[in-house]
């Protein structure tokens, strides 16, 4: 299925927020350009992660509900049960359409990329060296960018977790889990990891 064409005349649909009082805009798909407000003009912007993080809460249901109905129907499926990391997912999508399937099979892996800048101790966040990791190694090579166990144990706990929307506070420890062999043994038959399991597992292996 096609994205719906806006009509003549009719501004294509963007997302925008504020953040700090300045003005963000993400242009309409497929282009999906990151922009901030100068005066009257709109210059292209790179994200920083407490960005993406403003926009994930600042983005509304609404905002959402107009942009995603000009966005294909399989990308449109992956991207509604995001809440908080909607954008970060869009965003990738935009860069590495060939993600899709792998990232459709395993949707809390976006919120390890959402923050892999402060996840693998970076300046920014480089979505195209996402892409180019997964062109090389598909998503176990991505696995081992994000410093996670590239193993099909790591793919099914990731599956097995509830909400796509991973706690940003339990990433790390979540990571230093799975590399645990006992507690990656537990976790595969857990088939629904709830926040409250998971912050307990975590929270468990800390103590």
């Amino acid at each position: 299925m096609k994205s719906r064409k806006s009509a003549p005349g009719i501004p294509p649909v963007q997302l925008t927020w504020s953040h700090h009082g300045t003005r963000y805009r993400v242009t309409a798909w497929p282009d999906v350009r990151c922009e901030r407000q100068e005066s009257e003009r709109w210059i292209p912007v790179a994200l920083s992660e407490e960005r993406l993080d403003a926009a994930g809460l600042r983005l509304d249901r609404g905002a959402w509900k107009t942009y995603l109905e000009f966005v294909p129907a399989a990308e449109r499926a992956f991207l509604e049960p995001f809440r908080f990391g909607r954008l970060a997912a869009l965003l990738l999508l935009a860069r590495g359409p060939e993600m899709l399937a792998d990232l459709a099979e395993t949707p809390a892996l976006v919120s390890f990329l959402a923050a892999h800048a402060s996840l693998r101790g970076a300046e920014r966040l480089r979505w195209e060296e996402i892409v180019a990791v997964h062109e090389r190694g598909g998503i176990f090579g991505v696995l081992e960018w994000l410093g996670l166990p590239a193993s099909r144990q790591t793919l099914t706990v990731l599956r097995n977790l509830v909400d796509p929307d991973v706690p940003k506070r339990l990433l790390a420890p979540l990571r230093s889990l799975l590399w645990e062999p006992g507690a990656t043994q537990a976790l595969q038959h857990v088939t629904e990891i709830t926040d409250r399991k998971l912050a307990h597992y975590c929270h468990a292996l800390a103590a």
